[in-house]
């Protein structure tokens, strides 16, 4: 997953960001990446309070898009069919990867 020279958020986009569509009719999908997505802000990024919350980065997000791959690759893991922990979590950073806009015009 991580053999690729380009950017780990684009390769993880490129395989997970197609989920995105696929649980949007299943309510219980929808809650558990939201809970996977806030799990890794809560890693990224301090609880902010005040009207602008919190700002994943692009870098930071790769960062920890690099450790978790790794860690996946260490234990042998392979993508189910289904959905498991992995993958809600790989599509929940698509989620982040999305709704912050880091790979559009105006990532930083």
């Amino acid at each position: 997953m991580n053999d690729s020279p380009g950017c780990p958020l684009a390769d993880v986009a490129a395989v997970y960001m197609p989920r995105l569509s696929e649980i949007s009719f299943e309510p219980g999908l929808v809650a558990a990446v939201d809970q996977h997505a806030a799990a890794v802000c809560d890693a990224l990024v301090p609880a902010q309070r005040g009207p602008q919350g919190r700002t994943v980065r692009r870098e930071e997000l790769a960062d920890y898009v690099l450790g978790f791959t790794d860690r996946l690759t260490g234990a042998d893991w392979a993508a189910p069919m289904g959905h498991d922990f992995a993958t809600l979590r790989l599509t929940a950073i698509c989620w982040l990867i999305r709704e912050h806009d880091l790979l559009g015009a105006g990532a930083s």
